[in-house]
């Protein structure tokens, strides 16, 4: 999918296009990529296509989502401005979150910590 410009990425997991369409039109003008619409992925910075990520994962609706080190290769300012986005997008569609990352600042902010303690997962205090 290098091709395809990011107004079409974040459509591209949800079966109804169009209500796909309008769905990551305001998603993507909510994470600030509006005027960068007509792009191709190897125009943005790994910052936006993360946003692009987020935006096509929360165009689905899910009842669940499942982020893998969500900031990992992001600097610190723009993995804050990330998880700031997740965690904002997680409110407002009522998405349960489920992330693994080894990132402890992003770890505090969760409701429930689970940490992976010689193959057994412990529950934080």
């Amino acid at each position: 999918m290098r091709w395809k410009t990011l107004s079409y990425r974040p459509c591209y997991a949800v079966k109804n296009s169009g209500q796909s369409k309008a769905g990551a039109k305001a998603l993507l003008e909510q994470l600030g990529l509006g005027k960068r619409l007509d792009h191709l992925p190897a125009q943005l910075s790994g910052g936006e296509q993360q946003r692009v990520a987020l935006a096509r994962a929360f165009n689905g609706r899910p009842d669940v989502l499942f982020a893998d080190e969500p900031t990992g290769n992001l600097d610190r300012q723009t993995g804050d401005k990330i998880a700031d986005l997740l965690f904002s997008l997680n409110r407002e569609h009522g998405t349960t979150l489920i992330l693994v990352t080894h990132d402890l600042a992003l770890a505090a902010r969760c409701d429930r910590r689970l940490r992976l303690v010689n193959g057994q997962l412990q529950e934080e205090a």
